[in-house]
């Protein structure tokens, strides 16, 4: 099970609120009013549809970056290495020359990836129409990863399903996983090492995902923080002038 974000939902705030004016005394109206207040009035409908569109261009652009070739691999944040529990396989293999079998390995680790990612915009795109403006008041003022941290929240277990697949095939089709296999059973033989499992899909799909929101946050982090990245006038309004 996934840990989830425990928010009051929009429809138990509104319960017994009659009006316009009850609603403004529950703990979302008042968020909401003072929102609005420092984004220079802005509805409840403009704050959403302007962190719904900022996440559409984090999402746009990591992907983007995720899933061009050596999107991984040449990203020093989120190329994917040896398992930890591997990492002395890789030490002992290019200790005793099989240095380039072990990078032929890895490159292909990375490249399954990159084609996984090519599959996440749906995923994402999904998440975001399901936002509420409970959602977007947390997002709006909650820390610099707060949209990302709604997106792993919605889309993980989704995204693990579609990612899974692609990367087992890639592997396959790269022969990554035969590689994987090939050097940890070699490892396996030098006398007195401890064994290692050679299956590598479960965490290879892991380690896929948590790149692509890590690329996810660097761009939300962006549009908070720099005018430039902030691409038309909804994100403006919204991002420039909801302070703290």
């Amino acid at each position: 099970m996934h840990k989830k974000w425990f928010i009051v939902p929009i429809f138990v705030l509104l319960t017994g609120c009659s009006s316009q004016a009850q609603f403004g005394k529950t703990k979302l109206g008042k968020a909401l009013e003072k929102i609005q207040t420092q984004t220079g009035g802005l509805s409840e409908s403009e704050i959403a549809n302007g962190l719904k569109e900022a996440l559409k261009v984090g999402i746009d652009n990591g992907s983007t970056e995720a899933s061009r070739t050596d999107g991984y691999l040449k990203n020093e944040f989120i190329k994917i290495l040896f398992p930890p529990d591997a990492q002395k396989v890789e030490e002992t293999l290019r200790r005793i020359g099989l240095g380039n079998e072990v990078d032929r390995f890895i490159m292909s680790l990375n490249r399954a990836a990159e084609d996984a990612a090519k599959k996440s915009k749906p995923i994402f795109v999904k998440a975001i129409t399901s936002m509420t403006i409970t959602d977007a008041v947390g997002i709006l003022k909650g820390p610099d990863d707060a949209a990302t941290s709604y997106l792993k929240r919605t889309t993980n277990e989704e995204l693990y399903d579609t990612f899974f697949p692609v990367v087992d095939s890639t592997l396959n089709l790269n022969q990554a996983t035969k590689y994987y296999a090939d050097l940890v059973n070699t490892y396996n033989k030098v006398p007195f090492v401890q064994k290692v499992n050679p299956d590598l899909k479960q965490y290879a799909t892991q380690k896929a995902m948590d790149g692509l929101y890590f690329l996810i946050a660097q761009e939300e982090k962006k549009i908070r923080e720099n005018p430039a990245a902030r691409v038309n006038e909804i994100l403006r309004r919204v991002f420039g002038q909801a302070g703290p």
